[in-house]
């Protein structure tokens, strides 16, 4: 099946894009630029750099811009996939939803209206084996956003490894914290992994800290043969 992926450079999408192309033909990207930050439907923590992830893994990228507000984000997203299955040939879309109905029924409807499958690998997966595969897959994955009692201004940029899984793993016990972040307590980045020709490195960031929620914004990243 030839698919398109939806991608927004976090450890969902990535790791969907990672069995999809073991499993499949993705011939392009597609990244959903929203213009409000709290869209239930897209991730927004810099968007912007998922250029060159693209880059660094030779997959073309489609870039679109989108209200970020229902119904209109959903008609956006129809509109672009229907021009990347007219100008590609896609036979489906391949999307990271875990456990978000929201999502994955949104995604689900604007194939049915264009006749795509649904390419969905992570979903109702486990979240904390999730998190554990794409650790265990060698990608490197960093915290960008967090928005949860427990998760301080310590975990802006840091590496999602074994150690940060157990804590995040002791979080949820304690205080319920999603081991996958599936209710926005974090949003990821990842910078290299298995499916990467060349890998990102970060040259200028700033972290933003508002009480009990921050993001670490990168101004500028560079890409690095492997």
């Amino acid at each position: 099946m030839k698919l398109c992926a939806l991608f927004s450079g976090g450890k969902d999408s990535t790791i969907a894009l990672y069995r999809g192309m073991m499993e499949h033909e993705v011939s392009v990207l597609l990244s959903m630029v929203s213009e409000r930050d709290d869209s239930f439907m897209y991730h927004t923590p810099n968007i912007h750099l998922t250029e060159y992830s693209a880059k660094a893994m030779d997959i073309p990228l489609v870039t679109r811009k989108t209200s970020g507000t229902p119904p209109q984000e959903n008609i956006d997203l129809g509109k672009a996939l229907g021009e990347i299955k007219e100008d590609c040939g896609i036979d489906g879309v391949c999307v990271g939803a875990v456990r978000s109905n929201y999502q994955y029924n949104i995604v689900s409807e604007v194939c049915e209206s264009l006749n795509l499958e649904v390419y969905a690998p992570c979903w109702h997966t486990d979240h904390a084996g999730l998190v554990k595969e794409i650790i265990d897959e060698g990608f490197n994955v960093i915290v960008v956003a967090v928005a949860a009692e427990g998760l301080g201004r310590d975990w802006l940029g840091r590496r999602l490894d074994s150690e940060a899984l157990e804590e995040l793993m002791e979080l949820n016990r304690i205080l319920g914290v999603d081991v996958g972040g599936e209710g926005g307590e974090y949003e990821t980045l990842v910078l290299d992994g298995p499916i990467f020709n060349r890998r990102l490195e970060i040259t200028s960031s700033e972290k933003k800290w508002d009480k009990v929620r921050g993001e670490l914004l990168i101004n500028e990243v560079k890409l690095i043969d492997k």
